[in-house]
């Protein structure tokens, strides 16, 4: 626990201030955790980020990671999409395939490709909500922390039925509502402090959404770490993990509050 606290506070020591500057410090910051937790994903299937198919898969991350502004002036520039330019590179990689005569596979290229998909339009989302202010990411950043506060202590506290022993067997289900309670009233106490939006009930009812995504995203990860038979997404992060293992609830919540329109 001492390390984990160490850990995290010197992650918001350096992440904090890089929010508040926003900018292309941040976007770079971005682009440099995505990569991270991209090289995370693929080691997990024993691919390698620093080979042609994962230079490819970088590529369409980077492509994917292009703020809306940047991805216009792209396209006025090349004369082609977001989409089509990641779907040259899925063409590429399968063309790989052949190339090495199957020693990379289709499912390799298959899983490449979704795991570009899968952190970069997380990551996307993160930076087009700091562009739409720091309030909606700090409100974000609250809601994923609470969650797993209130959960964690909860389930500590009076947790005894499971809540996906398969998946995550330290997770309860009392843990599970008692982190959607503790986002929830965080959550209203930032609105008092600093209102994100005109309503309460808006409020309270997005906050429920994005807490039960955000606990949602965290069991995918642990699915996939189960699959893959890792403990941690990587080690960047002592006593935390990897980027993954810290980012996972944050890549499914920032894409919800763009999808509701909560985020304008």
């Amino acid at each position: 626990m001492k390390q984990r606290i160490i850990t995290a506070v010197i992650a918001a020591a350096f992440f904090i201030p890089l929010v508040i500057i926003g900018s292309w410090p941040f976007t770079l910051t971005v682009y440099l955790l995505a990569s991270i937790g991209l090289f995370e994903l693929l080691r997990m299937r024993g691919l390698h980020l620093f080979s042609v198919p994962g230079i490819l898969t970088w590529i369409a991350l980077a492509i994917l990671l292009l703020p809306t502004e940047l991805s216009a002036s792209l396209e006025n520039t090349l004369g082609y999409t977001k989409v089509e330019i990641t779907f040259a590179v899925v063409l590429l990689l399968l063309i790989y395939t052949v190339i090495v005569k199957n020693r990379y596979t289709f499912d390799h290229a298959s899983f490449s490709i979704f795991g570009a998909l899968y952190v970069g339009i997380g990551f996307y989302y993160l930076i087009e909500t700091r562009l739409a202010g720091i309030e909606y990411v700090i409100y974000a950043l609250l809601v994923i922390w609470m969650t797993d506060t209130g959960a964690y202590f909860v389930g500590r506290k009076i947790g005894k039925r499971k809540l996906w022993p398969e998946i995550s067997p330290n997770k309860t289900i009392e843990g599970f509502f008692g982190g959607i309670v503790s986002a929830v009233i965080f959550a209203c106490l930032f609105q008092m402090i600093y209102p994100i939006t005109s309503s309460y009930m808006v409020l309270i009812g997005v906050t429920i959404v994005a807490s039960i995504i955000g606990q949602l995203g965290d069991l995918v990860e642990s699915a996939l770490k189960r699959h893959y038979d890792v403990k941690d997404s990587g080690t960047i992060l002592p006593g935390h993990g990897g980027i993954l293992d810290r980012f996972d609830s944050l890549l499914f919540v920032l894409p919800l509050l763009h999808f509701l329109h909560f985020v304008v």
